[in-house]
């Protein structure tokens, strides 16, 4: 499916989306005896399923933490942030696993339970589920969805739209960022800031960003338990293992890690055919310390904490073995190649039902023993199952995937990594799928895409990552889509080369994302580049190459180079009948865009005879409902009202109207663009009245949408100020 086109009615711009922003929540329960791949969720072994609410009113983690060691101090700082008027940012910071979402994880329920505030817990570890959950923050805060649509669409700042709302909000409240561990994403303070009616918590591994020292953040240092602190978090976790003499001497050879506690703890806990001590694990770990190295891949060596992990998932991984399911190796390595989010069950499901082959894994995976080793997995704590806006999800710890993912050999690496890429390829949605759980799949496949390009690069992993991005640009999320596309094109053009076809894919997404995030210069920029480079890859006559044309000429017209924009949107559509046939759907589309910029240009005659021959070619070839016959009408309205003819323009901008409400309803952008065009034509043709009720209902529509200060509300009241007294005649 092709970009949908940009058009203009009375002085302002509107933009096609393809349909609604769905922003992603999230709740969660526990795995219990619930078959993983076995349908709908059920009781848990604990008891009935707790109530799922889809908001992001409850923490992304599976299983409630355990009591705190040693953040008592800290916990108090925190819990007088949650008790007083709000205001504040603090923001913790430390290594990976030392405890910083559990420390979240108490404040947000301290905060909800003790202080009566409304929790948010929102994923910031990469930029789509940042945005996703800060605009599900704004939707509970009383957001339209007309508002979170023109936000994703870069119609309307999606940061200043949340924390409006934010501070909108009556009931106080408490925001969590979690694992922000790349601050760049929370672009320069736009969605981190200080609300008087809130508190906000950040997670991260970064320590001295300069924005954990803007004023009223306040910056807390998270390190690893002392000693006997440590030993009490596996005294907690596994009593019957050992007294605090013994579980000291694991927690040092730990050095007080939390993670590697919680794994080790985990681990004595769950012993069936074994029952090691903790003098037994801690000797286990001894000569693990020394052997680790040799375990897989060469150049292990990555963090202090990433290397103190990896002394305790190999143990538990070796129990699981003893216990006859060396899967959970393989599954947990095949973890290791995506990404730290929540990887939805249904991905890995081909697996299960044998739909995708598996051949040169060691240990081997059989469809049969998938869910066990997966099991295997939950039960030691190497992984746990969480639930992200009604989809179930297994998730594992990022310090445990990257010590994982090190020690990985490259033949696996190789073998592992053709698996991960079929099941990604399987689990995208069809190209153009508009339903809401195809853009909530989008929203949980994104990270491992963009993971999958650095652990298993080449051509493949470079194609999907393209149609990833091109499928977020297809569900009108062009900020993320921006921010992506640039992402994977820079990674594509290293890898492959800048002039490789997938490559030029990547940029031409770019190109059209900087376009609908009003961008222009950019977006010329970018298509010419690649146009240049299709052209002389591909040749003149290329569907690429066309659609660079096509690309090319939306920036130009925006930029009022409207004769520059003619030429290459005639190149473009001359090519396409040539190449694609004059009755293809996307040669119709393009078409579409023709009349306009000969209205603009005030080419009369030619508008005319392009239209006569238009309406007629979509009308024989798309029903009555395709959104590219019923933007053909609508530009046919506009080059009419361009040209003053307002008596023709009147039918065809009221079927426009009726159009848009009965296909889009009465919400959506493009009705707000045709009412506001009939107001234009009817004030034209003297109906002063009729013109005063539409467009005063434009400018409440947009105003309500895009905010007051948006030009288009400017624009639009104008227009409405000159009706009401009568100055002035309507004019394009």
């Amino acid at each position: 499916m092709s970009e949908l086109g940009a058009r203009a009615s009375g002085q302002g711009r509107i933009f096609q989306t393809t349909g609604d922003q769905y922003v992603q929540e999230h709740h969660h329960y526990n795995v219990g005896a619930v078959p993983l791949f076995g349908g709908e969720a059920g009781p848990t072994a604990g008891g009935s399923r707790p109530a799922a609410p889809d908001s992001v009113r409850i923490p992304l983690v599976g299983r409630p933490p355990r009591p705190l060691r040693d953040r008592a101090e800290l916990c108090e700082v925190l819990s007088m942030s949650v008790a007083g008027q709000g205001g504040e940012i603090h923001v913790v910071h430390g290594m990976g696993g030392c405890g910083k979402t559990a420390l979240a994880y108490w404040l947000f329920t301290e905060a909800v339970r003790e202080h009566s505030r409304i929790g948010f817990w929102v994923n910031a570890s990469e930029r789509m589920s940042l945005r996703a959950g800060m605009l599900a923050v704004a939707g509970d805060r009383g957001a339209s969805s007309g508002e979170l649509a023109a936000a994703a669409a870069g119609q309307r700042a999606a940061a200043d739209l949340t924390w409006h709302y934010l501070g909108q909000s009556a009931e106080p409240w408490l925001l969590v960022l979690d694992n922000a561990d790349d601050p760049a994403i929370l672009e320069d303070g736009a969605w981190l800031r200080a609300g008087a009616q809130g508190t906000v918590l950040v997670t991260t591994r970064h320590a001295t960003y300069p924005l954990w020292h803007a004023p009223g953040t306040h910056r807390h240092a998270l390190s690893v338990l002392p000693l006997d602190d440590a030993a009490q978090v596996l005294c907690d976790l596994a009593p019957e293992a050992g007294d605090l003499r013994s579980a000291r001497k694991v927690a040092a050879r730990l050095d007080g890690l939390p993670l590697a506690l919680t794994l080790a703890g985990s681990h004595l806990s769950r012993q069936l055919l074994e029952t090691w001590s903790m003098d037994e694990y801690a000797r286990k770990l001894d000569e693990e310390s020394t052997t680790i190295v040799d375990r897989g891949a060469s150049g292990y060596g990555g963090t202090q904490s990433r290397h103190l992990v990896g002394r305790t998932w190999q143990l538990s991984l070796d129990a699981l073995a003893g216990q006859g399911l060396p899967e959970a190796t393989t599954v947990l390595r095949l973890l290791s190649l995506l990404a730290a989010d929540p990887v939805p069950l249904s991905l890995l499901a081909p697996l299960a039902r044998a739909e995708i082959a598996v051949a040169g894994l060691e240990p081997e995976l059989s469809p049969e023993r998938l869910e066990a080793a997966l099991l295997g997995l939950l039960d030691h704590s190497l992984a746990e199952l969480v639930e992200t806006d009604g989809v179930r999800c297994v998730k594992a710890h990022g310090v445990l995937l990257d010590s994982v993912a090190s020690g990985i050999s490259h033949g696996q690496r190789r073998v592992l990594g053709e698996v991960a890429m079929k099941l990604f390829e399987e689990a995208l949605p069809e190209r153009g799928a508009q339903t809401p759980l195809a853009r909530r799949s989008l929203a949980l496949l994104a990270p491992h895409g963009s993971r999958l390009l650095e652990t298993a690069p080449g051509k493949r992993s470079a194609a999907l990552g393209v149609r990833l991005v091109r499928q977020v640009y297809e569900t009108a999320d062009y900020g993320v889509a921006m921010v992506l596309s640039r992402a994977v094109a820079d990674r594509v053009g290293a890898q492959l080369g800048e002039d490789h076809p997938v490559a030029l894919d990547a940029r031409d997404v770019l190109g059209r994302a900087l376009f609908r995030m009003g961008r222009y210069e950019e977006s010329e920029a970018v298509h010419r580049q690649v146009l240049a480079r299709r052209e002389t890859l591909l040749g003149p006559d290329h569907p690429d190459t066309l659609r660079s044309c096509a690309g090319l000429h939306r920036p130009l017209d925006l930029l009022d180079r409207d004769e520059e924009a003619e030429h290459w949107l005639r190149r473009a559509i001359e090519g396409m009948r040539r190449v694609l046939g004059e009755d293809s759907s996307e040669t119709l589309y393009t078409w579409t865009s023709m009349p306009e910029v000969l209205s603009q240009l005030g080419k009369e005659r030619e508008c005319d005879a392009e239209l006569a021959l238009l309406i007629p070619a979509c009308e024989r070839a798309l029903s009555a409902d395709h959104p590219t016959l019923v933007m053909a009408h609508h530009m046919q309205a506009y080059a009419l009202w361009q040209f003053r003819r307002f008596a023709e323009a009147e039918p065809v901008a009221r079927r426009v109207l009726e159009d848009r409400m009965r296909i889009l309803g009465p919400d959506n952008r493009f009705t707000f663009a045709a009412r506001g065009l009939l107001a234009e034509i009817v004030y034209g043709l003297g109906h002063r009245g009729e013109a005063i009720e539409l467009m005063s209902q434009v400018v409440e529509d947009h105003e309500r949408v895009l905010g007051p200060e948006h030009p288009f509300v400017s624009s639009y009241s104008a227009a409405l100020a000159r009706y009401r007294t009568g100055t002035g005649a309507p004019s394009p």
